[in-house]
């Protein structure tokens, strides 16, 4: 029998993840103290049983700890198997080292949940595929390229669509939409100053008379993207939208989006909006369906290839 819970960033999502697996999300409680410290509770039985944890680890980093908590009460609450849903996977950047003495901090997580007594993990669009190696335990990566692809056929198709990528990182997933779609595909080339701000960046491809979507697994800052779309337009493009599986949306991001010529952006609920900020350009799809899917292939011991697909 299935157990699903929720960490406190992750609740909405996680009680849409068991009602669409057919199931009541089990109650948790959180201790906080004076200090910042916190404790966290499991108010169900969940001896014998598979137990799904549903959190996000986007910052703060009580997130991430609070699921390293629910984890070690489920094991020592004598669950059967311990499930981490983490439909955003934070810490996903720090996947190598890209200068001396830095540290690594995606192997780091995936040490920390293996301590804790995790038995597998589920998550979404990975910034750097290789995590999936940091981890000794399964790891179910999905991609929220079965979503979006139905929305761009369905909503979005034109004759003059063109598939683009902000930087060059991104160029397979680009590759993959634009093969899927039949259409063309431009890459911006950036150069940043600083780990989150553009220098320079220029366009390989041809974008004049297009409808541009612009497709990345994350929008932070949203500094590149909107640089890149202020650059489509002055290239002659029609329209230029933008698709990102998670709306980490720091700083200035809401902002720069508002005022920004993108037509929309296209996001997933991985990570939930600040109510208190413009949304009008913002169209979220949820992806609580494909989850609770996954899991019940899993409880019925059924393939998930289907939902691996780029």
């Amino acid at each position: 029998m299935i157990k699903i819970l929720a960490g406190d960033s992750s609740l909405s999502f996680g009680k849409r993840v068991a009602d669409a697996y057919g199931t009541e999300l089990v109650p948790t409680t959180t201790t906080r103290f004076s200090d910042g410290e916190f404790a966290v509770s499991i108010e169900q039985t969940v001896r014998g049983k598979e137990v799904v944890i549903v959190q996000s680890t986007f910052p703060p980093s009580d997130n991430l700890f609070e699921l390293l908590l629910l984890i070690d009460a489920a094991k020592r609450a004598s669950a059967k198997r311990i499930i981490a849903v983490m439909p955003y996977f934070g810490m996903a950047r720090q996947d190598r080292k890209d200068k001396p003495r830095v540290a690594i901090g995606a192997k780091l997580v995936a040490n920390m949940l293996m301590a804790a007594g995790v038995d597998r993990v589920i998550t979404m669009d990975l910034h750097a595929d290789q995590i999936q190696g940091f981890f000794e335990v399964p790891v179910d990566h999905l991609f929220g390229s079965t979503l979006f692809l139905k929305h761009i056929k369905t909503k979005l198709q034109t004759d003059n669509l063109c598939i683009a990528t902000p930087d060059t990182g991104g160029t397979k997933r680009a590759k993959f939409y634009s093969d899927m779609l039949n259409v063309d595909m431009a890459i911006c080339y950036k150069q940043r100053k600083v780990a989150n701000e553009v220098a320079e960046m220029i366009i390989i491809g041809e974008v004049r008379g297009k409808d541009v979507i612009i497709v990345d697994d994350m929008c932070d800052t949203a500094g590149t993207l909107t640089k890149a779309a202020e650059l489509m337009i002055q290239h002659g493009a029609l329209s230029v939208r933008a698709i990102c599986t998670h709306a980490i949306l720091s700083g200035p991001a809401y902002d720069r989006i508002n005022d920004s010529v993108l037509q929309e952006l296209i996001v997933t609920d991985t990570i939930p909006l600040k109510k208190d900020a413009p949304q009008e350009k913002i169209t979220v799809l949820p992806v609580h369906d494909q989850f609770a899917q996954v899991l019940k292939c899993l409880m019925n011991n059924e393939s998930i290839s289907s939902h691996f697909i780029i």
